[in-house]
């Protein structure tokens, strides 16, 4: 099962009482927040989720598995997650609540 933007904008219309419309303003007003940093090249930090970091990938060479023939891989930019202590906590069953611990996702 899959969780879309539609499904948060549901269960905050749900548990908070806005409005479907606000709902939706707020959802994607987050979302486009956490874009243009991570556009910006920013960590992005939900405490007690975990972090999202824009890592810069240099040029390489590699090869074409068709061919053989040698290319050069062009440099880019990827997004990367990980998970804090308390998320992964969570999804493990060990019922720790984010007021139990506080994390920035890094491995210690």
């Amino acid at each position: 099962m899959t969780m879309t933007k539609a499904d948060i904008v549901e269960r905050i219309y749900e548990r908070v009482g806005f409005s479907k419309k606000e709902a939706t303003e707020i959802v994607e007003s987050i979302f486009e927040v956490v874009k243009r940093r991570l556009e910006q090249g920013e960590k992005v930090k939900v405490s007690g989720f975990g972090n999202f970091v824009v890592n810069e990938k240099r040029p390489r060479k590699g090869r074409n598995p068709q061919t053989g023939e040698e290319i050069v891989i062009t440099g880019r930019r990827v997004l990367t997650f990980k998970a804090s202590q308390v998320l992964k906590k969570t999804m493990n069953g060990d019922g720790v609540t984010q007021g139990d611990q506080s994390d920035d996702g890094s491995e210690d």
